[in-house]
């Protein structure tokens, strides 16, 4: 098993967010259903549901045209990190016991604490709005 350590987690992040295009996000709300599920009963990925859920609010937003205060960038990021968590395909496959959702939620808090300002006005935008 490779080292996981905060550098390797940005740049699987970055990587994911620079792969990321505008039409990936319908992809991403297409597949919310399985992805919430990984963060359901996952260990670490747990804790971030409530996150999850926010996420996937903003990027419905962003695809509905009803928020578009946001760069494309954190759109991307989000994305990314999304579909890092539904990916068989990642830094440590999410089958091995215990261990297999730390990367996954790594990458998770990774996004979250890059985007953090965006979400703080996303969640006024979504206060005002209500």
């Amino acid at each position: 098993m490779s080292k996981i350590d905060n550098e390797t987690i940005k740049k699987e992040h970055k990587k994911r967010q620079e792969d990321f295009e505008e039409e990936d996000v319908h992809n991403v709300l297409e597949d919310e259903e399985d992805i919430k599920s990984k963060f359901e009963n996952k260990g670490k990925l747990q804790r971030y549901v409530d996150d999850a859920q926010l996420l996937f609010n903003l990027l419905r937003d962003y695809a509905n045209g009803n928020y578009r205060e946001v760069p494309f960038n954190v759109v991307a990021a989000i994305g990314g990190a999304l579909l890092y968590v539904l990916s068989p395909l990642d830094l440590i496959p999410d089958f091995i016991p215990i261990v297999g959702y730390l990367d996954d939620a790594a990458v998770i808090a990774f996004c979250l604490n890059l985007i953090e300002k965006d979400l703080i006005s996303y969640k006024v935008w979504k206060r005002n709005t209500a």
